[in-house]
């Protein structure tokens, strides 16, 4: 597969997480919504890493490497890195925690963030 096609389902495949999240919030799964929100986000910076050739098989190195290659250089906003690593810990956190701890606010902003970063992503790519 090309990178450009690779590039583009990652997009598609974010844009589909998140409505997806927003179905979960409805029926009250609020964890397995920010798990989609959190996938979201780090679909796009994987795809973002493919147009440099780069591709990690560990989160943390996805993260670490959309921060050096994207925000560091001052391509992309700090706040898009912050938002991914931040995604990150929450997810880590819906997945992981036995008892609920987010609510419906959590999400909307998490969607936010998402969406957001989803639409930077495509700007920066002109898609």
């Amino acid at each position: 597969m090309s990178v450009e096609v690779e590039v583009k389902a990652l997009l598609a495949k974010a844009e589909r997480f998140i409505r997806s999240a927003e179905v979960l919030k409805e029926a009250g799964d609020l964890e397995s919504a920010v798990s989609r929100l959190y996938y979201a986000m780090f679909f796009c910076a994987e795809a973002l890493l493919l147009i440099k050739g780069l591709s990690f098989s560990r989160h943390g190195s996805v993260i670490a490497a959309f921060g050096e290659h994207f925000v560091k250089p001052g391509l992309l906003p700090a706040e898009m890195h912050h938002w991914l690593r931040d995604a990150f810990d929450k997810r880590q956190i819906a997945d992981y925690e036995a008892r609920p701890v987010f609510v419906k606010k959590d999400v909307a902003i998490l969607r936010e963030q998402a969406e957001k970063f989803l639409a930077e992503t495509r700007r920066f790519l002109g898609l």
